[in-house]
């Protein structure tokens, strides 16, 4: 991150965080408590209309462009790398954006051309980089042109999803907790921090006091500084960090877990823990030896009474509360949304905001983002013998409806929005395609 980032966030508190934070891609307006799940109301966007390119279906009067593809060439000399997950939107200044996706690459994936740069690590002694890390679009913010396109974080492994900071950078997360065995040559399981203004390849500095577990997603509340932790397991917990100097990760903090008062295990799949609308209150108990060797951080936090969570993933901050898909969760076992409110002199609540009823309604929900109307938008990551995944709006009274339907074999990834609203960007996985869809939002 630039210095100029890092003071104006350290520089700001309450109101004036929440402030900073508007100006990247967070919400603009608060997510309405909800009630029961209502069923089978009218969609606020209307039908879906097949496209006559095979790609994305909309509801009528919503287009989009695709602005980055799979193996094409990029502005460093490399070529845009394949399986784009989550992702960032972030207001460069001076009427420019930049997106920074992540590429959920494995050791043994092609990751296309990678520039010569700082590397984490590299496939065993040679000097070939992994092929995961983040690649950063920057684009004309009024006609969506894209200007650069570059990789800007190289041999991780799996970066799967992450999240902004208030002081615009991205958290990417290695959903990945291989170990040094020749084959690579360092420990997996860390987040990385890439600032959106990085020109190019960034130095990749593991922040190890955030935990080494299966990462998914994260997000930061602008009026602390906290960091919320997803973790991509059947028997995951909900972390959060405390950090020593908010805005400035690398200089370490606490690792801690989410405890709820009368619920060890919120994923309703055997006995009902809790309803939709059910709340429960929540404290924290922190985590030792946090790099986890082991790979045991959920285990032992389970072990001391922290709940438990089915897969927990995508995670996005509102306004004063966040909001986390749970992909399997639920009596269907097609998904879970809760949301955290967190508290600074009282204990924090936690809700079941909406749990599938049928695979039909929602299925598998992943990312997530909260759109700038009041709305959730998540992204489906369902796959059947034939795969149709959404783009699903959850309304304020967790109503679920459908906003887009992928007419490709993969899911959708990284949905986010432009700082005005206008624009919902979001990736197809693989291979990797990055649309931008305009239309008439709701009010």
């Amino acid at each position: 991150m630039t210095d100029h980032s890092r003071r104006q966030f350290l520089a700001l508190t309450g109101t004036a965080f929440a402030g900073l934070y508007l100006n990247s891609c967070a919400p603009r307006g608060p997510v309405a408590s909800s009630s029961q799940a209502l069923r089978g109301s009218a969609s606020p966007v209307g039908p879906l209309v097949p496209d006559p390119a095979g790609l994305l279906n909309l509801p009528e009067g919503f287009s989009y462009r695709v602005i980055s593809r799979h193996d094409t060439p990029m502005s460093d000399g490399g070529t845009v790398p394949d399986r784009a997950d989550g992702m960032g939107c972030f207001d460069l200044g001076n009427g420019k954006l930049a997106l920074v996706r992540n590429h959920e690459l494995q050791p043994d994936h092609d990751g296309g051309a990678i520039p010569s740069g700082p590397a984490y690590d590299t496939v065993a002694r040679s000097l070939r980089p992994l092929p995961g890390g983040t690649t950063t679009i920057v684009l004309d913010a009024a006609t969506l042109e894209v200007e650069r396109e570059y990789r800007s974080l190289a041999g991780t492994i799996r970066n799967c999803a992450g999240g902004i900071t208030p002081w615009g950078s991205w958290l990417t997360c290695e959903e990945n907790t291989s170990r040094a065995d020749g084959r690579i040559n360092k420990d997996h399981g860390w987040v990385f921090e890439v600032p959106a203004d990085a020109p190019g390849l960034v130095e990749p500095v593991p922040l190890t006091a955030m935990g080494r577990f299966n990462h998914e997603a994260a997000c930061v509340d602008p009026a602390t500084g906290i960091v919320y932790l997803t973790e991509d397991r059947d028997d995951s917990l909900l972390y959060r960090f405390l950090p020593l100097r908010p805005g400035n990760l690398a200089a370490g903090g606490t690792l801690q877990a989410l405890v709820l008062e009368g619920i060890d295990d919120t994923r309703n799949w055997t006995e009902r823990s809790m309803d939709v609308g059910n709340t429960a209150r929540g404290s924290w108990i922190t985590m030792d030896n946090v790099e986890a060797p082991e790979d045991d951080l959920r285990q032992r936090g389970a072990a001391r009474g922290a709940a438990l969570f089915a897969r927990g993933e995508g995670i996005w901050m509102g306004e004063s509360e966040l909001f986390f898909t749970c992909t399997s969760g639920g009596a269907e076992r097609q998904g879970q949304i809760f949301r955290l409110k967190p508290e600074i002199h009282e204990a924090d609540t936690l809700e079941l905001f909406y749990e599938s009823p049928a695979e039909s309604e929602y299925s598998f929900g992943d990312n997530l983002t909260v759109a700038p109307y009041g709305h959730l938008v998540v992204c489906e990551d369902s796959y059947n013998e034939h795969v149709e995944n959404h783009l699903r709006g959850i309304t304020p009274a967790g109503e679920a409806y459908p906003l887009a339907l992928l007419d490709l074999q993969t899911e959708l990834a990284g949905a986010c929005f432009s700082p005005d609203g206008r624009t919902l960007f979001v990736n197809a996985y693989s291979p990797s395609m990055t649309f931008a869809i305009t239309g008439p939002w709701p009010a």
